[in-house]
């Protein structure tokens, strides 16, 4: 224990671990840190192969639960859509010629699935700008989630872009 009476040494140590601290905290340094499954040669962005975060989903397996932020604000659960069959899409943003377009054509599709029928589009983009754009586009029978928040579809589905922090396609 350090006494209250002043010594170089002391004094020295004490700003040592307080400057250790403060780097630990602000690095994040001090965490523990987990290995991330990482898949590469999946997705290219011009010719570029990217990486891919997590360990993806396998077919059969039952899709994980995840929490994405709703054009509300409010959070949305996966699982609030249970007993409807959903359709699950990821796209890097809608602002994008090819996921505006992707988007705008699942949305022209869904009428003609049925109300028992849920297509869901996240994409990384903050939930005022997918609300903004799904009113520009017309978007009215699909749901957009943002993964901005919880970034839990990016992990449990192994759909991060480590370079980009986007998600990729899917």
């Amino acid at each position: 224990m350090l006494r209250n009476t002043p010594s170089p040494l002391r004094s020295h140590t004490v700003k040592t671990l307080l400057a250790a601290t403060v780097s630990c905290l602000l690095l994040g340094a001090c965490a523990t840190t987990s290995s991330v499954t990482t898949r590469t040669e999946l997705v290219t962005l011009k010719g570029k192969p990217l990486t891919l975060e997590g360990a993806g989903v396998k077919v059969g397996q039952t899709a994980p639960d995840f929490t994405a932020v709703a054009n509300d604000m409010t959070d949305k659960r996966l699982s609030d859509y249970r007993g409807k069959a959903v359709i699950l899409s990821t796209v890097p943003s809608l602002e994008t010629a090819v996921c505006d377009k992707e988007t705008r054509t699942f949305n022209e599709r869904a009428s003609a699935l049925g109300a028992n029928v849920v297509v869901i589009t996240v994409s990384m983009d903050l939930p005022m700008t997918q609300k903004k754009w799904c009113g520009a586009a017309g978007i009215d029978r699909i749901v957009t989630l943002s993964d901005y928040k919880q970034r839990d579809v990016g992990r449990m589905y192994g759909l991060r872009i480590r370079e980009s922090g986007l998600l990729a396609r899917a």
